[in-house]
Order: C-alpha cells, then structure tokens, then sequence
C-alpha cells in the first residue's frame, strides 16, 4: 500500500471517473470502478468513513420494521445482500441474534409479528445466518434475565448482522486501490470545473494537510458525499431545493455490566414507539438510535442531553431492575441519515417515515449524485452508480476498451483472503502465535483477527521485527502500538482521530476516550509521518476537540 502522501504524488491528470466522498457509498463505488478496469480517483475532504460511514448503528440487516410499510423490494435487496456481505468480509460481518419482546397491548400481536418473521426469512430465501425461533416467557427470562417481564407474551429471535462500519470502508477503500484505483483522503473538491459546453469535465482538489491544489480532469464526476450532497450540488450550480432530509442518529455506549445483554435486544420507545436497539459489543453495550430532523452543517453534531436521556429512559422502561444513568455513558456518537427530501412532504412526515431508498440524479450539466440508501446495500448502489457513469461515458465516446464486468460480489475484501472456510476466528488467531513468537494473549490475539482478519499476519509480522510495538496503546486495553504503525504504513491514516476513531474504537469504547494516551500515539505518527512540532500539536488538539464534542451534551447538566 502507498502511503497516503505518496497517493497524491500519483493523481493522474486525467481519469475516466473522479468520486467526491470516502464513505461507504463513494468507496463502494471506486472498488467497482478500479474492477472494472477503469481510470478512477477519490477524493475525501477528512478521513475514511468519516461521516455517517462511522456513525451508523453498526449493523448489516434487512430492514425488518420496513415490512411494516410494505416496503417489500427494499428488504428483498438487503437482505440478499446481507448474504453478500457476510461472503465478502466474514471477519468483519457477523451474524447476531436479535430479541423481539412483544408485550400485552403492543400494536402487533406475537402471531402477527411471527408471520412477519416467516416472510422476513422467505425474502431471504431462507438464507438468513440462522432460521427465526420464538421463546416462550420462561424462556426469554433465562436468556435475558433483566428483561421486563410483566406482560411479556413471548419474543421471536431473528437473525442479522453486526460489523465495523469503519473498517467496511475501510476495506473496500483498500481492495479498490490494489486494483488500480486512486483514493486519498483530507483532500478537499473545492471546486468543479466545466468545459465550454457547460458540462462537469472535473474537479480541483485542495490538499488539506499542506494546502496544494490538484487539478484532475474527469470525463465522468460522481457526488457520493452523503450528508454533504447539496453542498457539492451547489458547486454544480445554484438549486430551487435541497435534495436532502438529513435526520440526526445518536448512540450511548456503557459498560456491559451496567447493561448486559446476551441479544441485540428490539426495543419501542415508550413515549412515541420509535424502534432502539440495545446491542452487545464485546465488554461493553451500546444503545440506539435516535431519529430527528437537523438543520446544522453536517459534521457538527452531536449527542444533546435530551438526546441521552430520551435513550436512557427507552432503557430503563426494559430494564427496570438495572437502571442506567448519565453517569454510566462512557462516550457517545452522532451521525446524519442522508435521507431524500420525499417530493409530497409538507413538513408533516415523521423522520421515521422517511424512505431509506437511493436515487441516482443526473444534473444538466452531467454531474452524478448518488443519495439515501442503507450501509447494507452499497455494493449493489456503487454497481448501479457505476453503469450509471458508463451510460454517460458511451454517449460521449469516451468509453474505454476491454472493460471487466467488476463481478464485485464475488471477490472478497483484502481482510477475508484466505479466511477459514469454517469461519473460525480462533484457528486464524492461533496462526498469529507462529508468526510472531511474542508475548501476545489470546484476547489480543483475538482481536486482531476480528479487526483486520488474514491481515493480522501481517501485522503480526510487524510486531516480530519491532516487539517495542506490542505495548498497548491505553494500559490496561487490547490495542497495541503495532496497530498505529499499521494504520500509518498500511491503511492511510494522517491524523491522531483517523487512528482512534477509526483505525481502532478507542474514542468509542475507552473510558478516558485515549486521551491519557494521545501523546503517545502523536509522538509516533509524528516518526512515522515527519510532522513539525506544530503538526503534531494540532493534531492532538483536533483529536481533543473530537472528544469534548461528544461530550457536550455535559455542558447541559
């Protein structure tokens, strides 16, 4: 892998398609385009994933709750994607059981709620991780024995999947440039520009880290920035309407002995029956989301204390014997549905009620934009953005010769090479201890495999030839320094947040958020990267700024 600096060194002048965003969408799209043997650059303003990408519920499923709405289509694409997904990164995409809890007076009963159980398998033709079960009251107790038990009829267990939205990106961003595609991050479209014809013929990129300009001609340019969308469609020129809806989604994250659950548990909010999840997630449990609509500039939300307590008090009503209380959230994240403004809303549909369907637009002046659409499906949105790009590319001659048909779902991601074909995390993990004959623990071990799959061998690797780099990063945590190295050399992080946030879950899962470790992490990449002593700084206090941010809602006590 190139570093990130030696990636801008290689921006071709030309390319057959630039893509405007590093989130799951735009990621998907340049893996689909480097396959297919095109000329393809991408261009992130901050990090990879650094939006909604790294701020989703962190789940690949169907969509149960839009049967509801007979959104029958939608559930069909995801949950056939879901299977391609799991084919894709099976260390990054794992199955988890779901608990339905279904209670006296609900809006569905338990027999309806199952029958929908049945239709949910079938549209997956019966290839969900697990076939759907139904436990009786007695049961749900022993599995969940916190659970609220009064008026509990029963609760179906369905099946879906958790990942690392993340490192999902992360990953299709890396197997698209071992193909042959460009993608750099914290380089910033300023600008596009148009031949005399008035169509978008490229973009100018500014180098956020230094601050040189790029000019990349491009005979197709794709708007894949998702919260972000009616500021590049505002480039293109000037718009009657935004194309967006953005809705704000919020997440606490606890202990797991504040709140232990064996399932990711279905819960309705008491107040307005809004759907949460109370999810498992290793040593500690996260709970959401939220769903309201956000005005602000995309980037500058967070988690208020209305948003907490509303997510407290959905907790509670479920778990009366186990309160939470603010005092319990060790860290927050925020993030932006980039939802389409529907054509007939009067301001009266609820957030909730806003389709999660994409839409492809070509503007007059030939400008791309992909919006809406679930982390889920972002292989099959990225295949059709990309037939979309190539329709236009035929039109103006421009089409190149002897292109692949990409084949995208069969091909897995860079992490699942070589993966048992018994899914066996262990076995991989086992491996690691005859690459580096080091003092490495199981649990460390483990969670290696679990964030880079086979390329934790790599990494292992990295710890043989320098063991100083098995010290953790926070004492006391799994992460180890190697992973910092590895996040510099291999997966083009440029900054203290791109390591903490994204490259491990520090931010999220750390009580102290890293920050008693985040001059250790600068002083390295400061080696690694050749910062100034004011580079190094700013980072740091950029990260620090990241932290105090999804602990604002405090400042409200």
């Amino acid at each position: 892998m190139p570093s990130r600096e030696e990636m801008w060194e290689q921006i071709p002048e030309e390319v057959d398609i630039a893509v405007i965003g590093g989130g799951i969408t735009g990621a998907g799209i340049v893996r689909d385009a480097a396959r297919r043997g095109l000329r393809v650059a991408l261009f992130e303003q901050n990090d990879i994933a650094y939006g909604t990408s790294s701020r989703s519920s962190k789940l690949i499923h169907g969509g149960l709750r839009y049967l509801e709405s007979y959104e029958f289509s939608l559930v069909f694409e995801s949950v056939s994607e879901r299977r391609v997904i799991m084919d894709l990164a099976p260390h990054l995409v794992n199955p988890l059981a779901f608990l339905f809890p279904v209670y006296q007076g609900a809006r569905k009963s338990l027999r309806m709620i199952t029958a929908g159980m049945w239709l949910y398998d079938g549209l997956a033709l019966f290839r969900s991780p697990k076939r759907h079960k139904t436990l009786k009251p007695g049961e749900v107790a022993e599995q969940e024995p916190l659970l609220k038990q009064e008026g509990l009829q029963g609760a179906p267990v369905y099946y879906d999947c958790s990942t690392d939205d993340a490192r999902l990106t992360l990953e299709t961003i890396i197997d698209a440039i071992q193909n042959g595609g460009v993608a750099i991050n914290w380089a910033r479209v300023d600008a596009l520009t148009k031949n005399e014809q008035g169509r978008v013929s490229g973009v100018v990129v500014r180098n956020v880290r230094d601050g040189s300009l790029r000019e990349v001609k491009a005979n197709a340019v794709i708007n894949a920035t998702g919260p972000w969308t009616d500021d590049i469609l505002q480039m293109s020129g000037p718009r009657a309407s935004k194309m967006l809806r953005p809705t704000k989604g919020i997440h606490i994250v606890v202990e797991r002995e504040r709140l232990p659950v064996e399932h990711a548990v279905v819960l309705f909010h008491p107040t307005d029956r809004r759907v949460l999840f109370a999810l498992p997630w290793g040593e500690r449990t996260y709970v959401g989301t939220t769903d309201t609509d956000y005005e602000g500039a995309p980037g500058e939300e967070y988690a208020t204390l209305e948003d907490v307590d509303y997510l407290i008090a959905a907790t509670n009503h479920y778990f009366p014997s186990n309160h939470i209380h603010r005092r319990d959230v060790i860290s927050t994240w925020s993030g932006l549905r980039p939802l389409i403004q529907p054509e007939a809303d009067t301001g009266d549909m609820a957030e909730s009620q806003v389709s999660r369907e994409h839409q492809i637009h070509i503007g007059e002046d030939g400008l791309i934009t992909i919006a809406g659409g679930k982390l889920t499906t972002y292989r099959k949105m990225a295949k059709e953005c990309v037939d979309t790009a190539l329709q236009i590319l035929k039109l103006m001659g421009e089409l190149p010769e002897e292109l692949q048909s990409g084949q995208t779902y069969k091909f897995p991601l860079p992490g699942a090479v070589g993966w048992p074909e018994d899914d066996d995390h262990d076995k991989v993990a086992d491996e690691i201890s005859e690459v580096c004959e080091c003092d490495l623990s199981h649990k460390v071990r483990r969670h290696l495999v679990d964030t880079y799959g086979m390329r934790a061998l790599e990494l292992a690797k990295l710890c043989a030839e320098h063991p100083p780099l098995l010290e953790p990063i926070v004492p006391g945590r799994i992460e180890i320094m190697a992973q910092v190295d590895f996040a510099v050399r291999e997966e083009l992080a440029a900054s203290v947040s791109d390591v903490m946030v994204r490259r491990t879950q520090i931010f999220f899962r750390d009580h102290q958020q890293g920050l008693q470790s985040v001059d250790k992490v600068a002083d390295r990449m400061a080696v690694l990267i050749g910062w100034s002593a004011e580079e190094r700084q700013q980072s740091i206090d950029d990260y620090k700024a990241e932290v105090a941010l999804s602990q604002k809602w405090k400042e409200e006590l």
